[in-house]
């Protein structure tokens, strides 16, 4: 698999998942391991381009796969993704350990709304094609698998419309 744009030929145990693989093999830490259940998103990583939970896929599955983790996220001048110096700007975080699966989910979200993709709470009356706007009720109801325990929610979603306007 492709990792973060690196290449990363690897042998796995057919039972790990990519979470442990991406922590354990490849020390890249960010993602975390909270439920181990998939229902937290603090493991959330980009697999090609799209928003998953890394405990929940094995990481054989991701043969030939493009998984971008919060360490990859890509840089500005500053060494910085957009969502991150807004989290920082907002005082998105207060423990941190949820922050790194956040800033991974909050990518798939801006690109599936740019896609025109639908959540729940988009407007059915909204044309079928073009982008979804992200309000605030968009933005929670897409970021509603990242919990935070620290209830940094409402600088969260400012954060994300920051970057989104």
């Amino acid at each position: 698999m492709k990792v973060n744009g690196e290449p990363r030929p690897l042998v796995v145990d057919r039972r790990a998942t990519l979470l442990d693989v991406l922590r354990e093999q490849l020390d890249l830490t960010g993602a975390k391991k909270g439920c181990d259940h998939g229902q937290c998103g603090a493991c959330t990583v980009l697999v090609d381009g799209r928003r998953a939970n890394g405990c929940l896929l094995l990481a054989v599955a991701q043969d030939g796969a493009e998984v971008t983790t919060v360490e990859g996220l890509a840089p500005d001048a500053e060494g910085m993704h957009p969502l991150q110096r807004a989290f920082l700007d907002r005082d998105a975080f207060q423990c941190g350990y949820c922050t790194p699966g956040q800033l991974c989910s909050a990518v798939g979200v801006i690109a599936e709304a740019a896609a025109g993709h639908p959540s729940h709470v988009t407007d059915p009356g909204q044309p079928a094609e073009g982008a979804v706007a992200l309000t605030a009720a968009e933005i929670r109801e897409r970021l509603s698998g990242n919990l935070c325990r620290c209830g940094a929610y409402p600088n969260i979603v400012d954060a994300v419309q920051d970057v989104t306007r």
